[in-house]
């Protein structure tokens, strides 16, 4: 007898909701992203369109690496969240709380994901919302510089507050990062905490 397995792009599909929810409980317990006051409905009102991206570049596979399709979403997510007070280690570290939780979801379902092809498509979610959070990036960017703001080079933190003014962390901690670096830096800057 064979078992039919589940395509990821199916599985996320299904899921968005869940995803959603489980991002915005990791979201609401970072205390440095919910200094800026949102609602639930402003803080995940780009992810319906995220998830819609992500879901189309599964069923429409690309060459991992390369540049993914222009999203209009992640331009204006960008801008807005720059309008909202967010700084940009704000935005990255939404963006690697998203991924976590889409991985979450896929781990729990495991059982019912077909292996054929489970690798290819955890690197196309990750090469796509990277490549979402760039595009984000780029007109938070825009917007920060168009208001005279200039943020080349741009200082991220943890703790950076909003529109561009660093500060130092605990430890003093602080990256620099020239913004025409920020496409091919952003998995990196997942990592900096």
């Amino acid at each position: 007898m064979t078992v039919l397995r589940e395509k990821v792009a199916d599985i996320l599909e299904v899921e968005t909701k869940t995803i959603i929810a489980n991002w915005l409980g990791r979201v609401d317990a970072e205390p440095d992203i919910i200094s800026v006051q949102l609602t639930a409905e402003e803080r995940c009102a780009h992810l319906p369109e995220v998830f819609r991206d992500i879901v189309t570049r599964l069923r429409n596979p690309l060459p991992i690496g390369t540049r993914a399709l222009m999203s209009d979403g992640a331009h204006d997510h960008g801008c807005l969240r720059r309008d909202q007070g967010y700084t940009a280690a704000m935005m990255v570290e939404e963006s690697r709380m998203l991924q976590v939780s889409i991985f979450e979801a896929l781990q729990e379902h495991l059982i019912d994901v077909s292996s054929k092809s489970l690798l290819l498509d955890v690197m196309a979610i990750a090469d796509e919302v990277d490549s979402q959070l760039a595009q984000a990036m780029t007109s938070y960017i825009a917007e920060a510089n168009r208001d005279g703001q200039q943020i080349e080079p741009c200082l991220l933190s943890t703790s950076e507050p909003a529109h561009g003014k660093a500060e130092t962390t605990s430890g003093g901690d602080i990256e620099q990062i020239n913004t025409d670096s920020i496409r091919t830096f952003a998995p990196l800057l997942k990592s900096v905490r």
